[in-house]
């Protein structure tokens, strides 16, 4: 007999509809679910993750899709699903609220038990299971001891909730920085923690489990850029470490390209499975601007192989790019990707699977629940040497087997994919997408990048606000801080790339809604709601980076590069505000803030604008040679002669001739410029 469906089947979310068969009397987060709380003075179960979690599944398995365990929760709580995606202030929140009650960092599952009255949470934790083990109690028993608590200890809760008001107002309010202002000794200290982290046999920072850290690593590249010596060096090689192996390890798939989230070993050999767009755009973004820096094949192959999936597999038919593939396939996370050495065996000539076998260690012991997931074992040179081929052979016999093998895999059934579209890591995707395409000189990416510039226009974007989410021809929720700031930053990297004058706009447009409904007026600094957002427990502001960088941090860096381009001092202003009202918390915890120390050095380092004007291959020619070498201080911009519609700042650098470029540092501009070797020597090569 079929169970009715409960609220969550009208969600737009995968995730809240993947719980739609629940016997749980589910609601999405709003004010039905919070007014019957009130009204029946009934305390509320949170539950709040996403739909790539692989605990989140077992979770829900266990005990919400369980008659015995869904009766407890129907009969004592109010039950709120959230998709943590959909709601990141809701998660911001309570992954505080968290912290302060169990003192340990939080997750998904995100599971809190709040007052009706105030939403304040008086109990909180991630994951438990369905029976006692681990330390952890029973999910069932917990929840009869929750509920029985609330009703015997009103006044111990009411205190309790107090407390944790005082404590995230806080942890998310502002007062004046009360430090000085920031400096290379800030700087120092997040280089030194770095260091002291670093692994230097593996790469990567700090213990198991394993993640990127983009924004660490693009610090650190920063600091071989801005310094000499052994200083450089030892920045530089801290990155070329990481990114190759991560990028020959099973964190990255090694058939179909794209990075999986974390690595469970110190090796980056055996990844937890899902994949996230909000992952893959930064990393797309580092990995194209090393190839260009190192020349390195590696990194060549492994940011293209990163577009293609993206493109193959994460783009929408509409443009926008999806959110995220899941851990699992058929019930059991990493199934998709692994393989034993007969299925190899029988796919591959005994040649190639000689080599493949010797490259990717299935001549060694199963790695993976008795099963082998792909990394590099062996170095190209040593298979070529026990093999006696050449590198060239191994190297194509290795294609021919991973394309044989991609083959294959497409025909297994493939982990689930999250198809809603989110402004914010549509941001991401857009600024790596076009970074590849600048650094790469691969304008099918640039291609790509437009397609979802031109959904969110057409379809997130109302001409009065950003909307943050869509699905199913449905867009909706209003935009968070990262939503307006991420775009605006990919906006200006794909501006570099391909100039459309509707995009400025569109930037130009964010930014100013950024200030006007974001800017605290009295501290400094953006908030993570808008001023007409829905009152929540708290109103979010903070400067550290999560699994993305810090959206304050992002601004920051954005208001400056937009401020240049069009002139406009309040953009410059407000970007200093943002990184003065930061510092307090930057000189606490340096290495929680790379992307607000990247800030920093923007602020610190003048601004070297090129604009170009002209026509046709001539313009795309000049473009090239402004553009290489340049580094991260140089925005380069080919501005069409019939380009309409441009700000004052840009109309009136107007072509002369064929070509015309003009430099401008800080506040100051040069004559126009008409010939090629006058550019070069204008703009000399940077490291």
């Amino acid at each position: 007999m079929s169970r009715t469906k409960n609220r969550l089947a009208e969600q737009t979310s995968p995730y809240l509809q993947q719980h739609a068969d629940n016997p749980v009397d589910w609601y999405p987060w709003g004010e039905e679910a919070l007014s019957r709380a009130r009204e029946e003075d009934r305390p509320i179960l949170l539950s709040i993750g996403y739909s790539a979690c692989h605990w989140c599944h077992v979770m829900a398995h266990e005990s919400f899709e369980d008659e015995a365990t869904a009766r407890v929760m129907n009969r004592l709580f109010i039950n709120i699903k959230v998709d943590r995606e959909e709601r990141p202030d809701l998660d911001k929140i309570y992954q505080s609220a968290h912290a302060l009650i169990t003192q340990r960092s939080g997750g998904w599952p995100l599971t809190l038990f709040l007052s009706p009255r105030d939403q304040v949470p008086f109990f909180a934790g991630t994951y438990f299971p369905d029976q006692a083990r681990h330390g952890l109690p029973a999910f069932s028993d917990l929840l009869q001891r929750v509920a029985a608590y609330y009703r015997q200890n009103r006044q111990a809760i009411e205190e309790q909730n107090l407390t944790m008001r005082q404590a995230l107002a806080e942890i998310y309010g502002t007062p004046p920085s009360q430090g000085s202002p920031l400096s290379g000794a800030d700087l120092d200290r997040a280089y030194e923690q770095l260091e002291r982290s670093f692994d230097s046999n593996a790469g990567g920072f700090g213990a198991v489990p394993k993640f990127p850290h983009v924004t660490d690593l693009e610090l650190l590249l920063r600091r071989a850029r801005d310094s000499q010596g052994p200083q450089a060096a030892k920045a530089l090689h801290m990155v070329h470490l990481t990114l190759s192996r991560m990028a020959e390890g099973g964190i990255y798939d090694q058939l179909g390209g794209g990075f999986c989230r974390y690595s469970v070993d110190e090796y980056w050999v055996i990844p937890h499975f899902e994949k996230m767009l909000y992952d893959n755009g930064p990393l797309l973004g580092l990995y194209s601007e090393m190839a260009a820096l190192s020349g390195e094949p590696l990194f060549r192959r492994v940011a293209t192989e990163t577009a293609g999936w993206v493109i193959r597999e994460m783009q929408s038919p509409e443009g926008g790019y999806y959110s995220t593939l899941d851990a699992d396939s058929e019930g059991e996370e990493g199934r998709f990707y692994i393989w034993t050495p007969q299925e190899v065996r029988a796919l591959l000539n005994e040649a190639d699977y000689a080599v493949f076998a010797r490259r990717f260690g299935l001549d060694q012991t199963p790695n993976f629940e008795g099963r082998w997931h792909l990394h590099v074992h062996a170095r190209v040179e040593a298979i070529a040497k026990a093999l006696r081929l050449e590198p060239t052979e191994v190297e194509a016999s290795l294609q021919r087997a991973r394309q044989r093998l991609f083959e294959v895999r497409e025909r297994r059934p493939r982990p689930g994919r999250d198809e809603k579209i989110l402004t914010s890591w549509n941001g991401l995707m857009i600024k790596g997408m076009a970074a590849a395409a600048r650094h790469l000189l691969e304008p099918e990416f640039a291609t790509s990048a437009q397609r979802a510039v031109d959904f969110i226009r057409q379809t997130l974007w109302t001409g009065e606000r950003l909307l943050a989410t869509y699905k199913d021809g449905k867009a909706h929720l209003n935009a968070y801080l990262d939503d307006y700031a991420f775009l605006i930053d990919g906006i200006l990297e794909l501006l570099q790339v391909a100039w459309r004058s509707e995009d400025l706009a569109l930037a130009q447009a964010l930014a100013e809604l950024l200030l006007a409904r974001f800017e605290d007026p009295v501290h400094g600094g953006l908030y993570f709601t808008a001023s007409d957002h829905e009152q929540l427990v708290q109103r979010p502001k903070s400067y550290a980076d999560e699994s993305t960088p810090a959206g304050n941090a992002v601004a920051a860096r954005a208001l400056h590069r937009l401020g240049h381009l069009l002139g406009e001092t309040r953009y410059l202003a407000a970007a200093e505000r943002i990184l003065n009202s930061g510092t307090g918390a930057i000189q606490a915890a340096p290495l929680a803030h790379a992307a607000m120390l990247l800030a920093y050095l923007d602020q610190q380092h003048p601004l070297e604008l090129v604009v170009l004007r002209g026509q046709g291959e001539a313009l795309q020619t000049w473009h090239r040679r402004a553009a290489r070498d340049g580094g991260p201080e140089r925005m380069v911009f080919a501005i069409p002669s019939d380009s309409g519609a441009l700000p004052p700042a840009l109309a009136d650098k107007t072509p002369i001739g064929e070509t015309t470029a003009y430099i401008c540092r800080g506040t100051t501009c040069s004559a126009p410029i008409t010939d090629p070797e006058a550019l070069d020597a204008a703009l000399p090569k940077k490291p």
